[in-house]
């Protein structure tokens, strides 16, 4: 996976978030990628965000994944979910997200409500490890792919997982046209 120097990301928790670590330390023997099978590498923390990192790392947009952390209301709810797309792609949040959230208005988490509702830094963030009620929302493009490289919860590495292992974490539910062609 480009010039990436991956590891178990179990032997690396210096290298994930602490949500992602305390997630990854109670992986269900049933998933569908074993736990050894999360990998991560670091990166220089500047180099965090997709189009930076990819170019630097010799990693192609389409192998690499963005969790954007969406809110939306009903009233005075706010609901929260992550959705999961391909770099080449954008969410639709105002109609697939927005329905499957079952609100009125949707739009992408303001970024300090992101990090601290997360516990992950701004451009780390990722669906293992989140809220435990919040649904996680992956474009069925994901799960085409044999690997796809996303935030780690930390600006200074990434993780490599299969594409169809984001599809079954707890509260996932993959969606066909979640995301629009960039």
């Amino acid at each position: 996976m480009g010039s990436l120097k991956l590891e178990p990301a179990l032997s690396r928790l210096d290298l994930l978030g602490k949500p992602v670590a305390a997630a990854l330390e109670v992986w269900p023997p049933d998933a569908p990628v074993d736990g050894d099978q999360v990998l991560v590498a670091p990166i220089d923390s500047e180099l965090a965000d997709t189009a930076a990192f990819c170019e630097a790392y010799d990693i192609g947009l389409e192998q690499s994944a963005n969790c954007v952390i969406v809110a939306g209301r009903r009233g005075e709810v706010t609901r929260y979910a992550a959705c999961v797309v391909l770099a080449t792609t954008r969410a639709d949040v105002n109609g697939v997200v927005r329905k499957q959230l079952d609100v009125r208005k949707a739009s992408f988490a303001p970024m300090d409500d992101a990090v601290r509702l997360t516990g992950m830094e701004y451009g780390g963030i990722t669906p293992i490890g989140l809220p435990h009620d919040w649904p996680v929302l992956v474009d069925a493009r994901i799960g085409a792919q044999p690997h796809v490289i996303i935030g780690s919860g930390v600006r200074h590495s990434k993780i490599a997982i299969a594409g169809p292992a984001l599809g079954a974490l707890p509260n996932a539910v993959v969606i066909d046209g979640l995301a629009r062609s960039t």
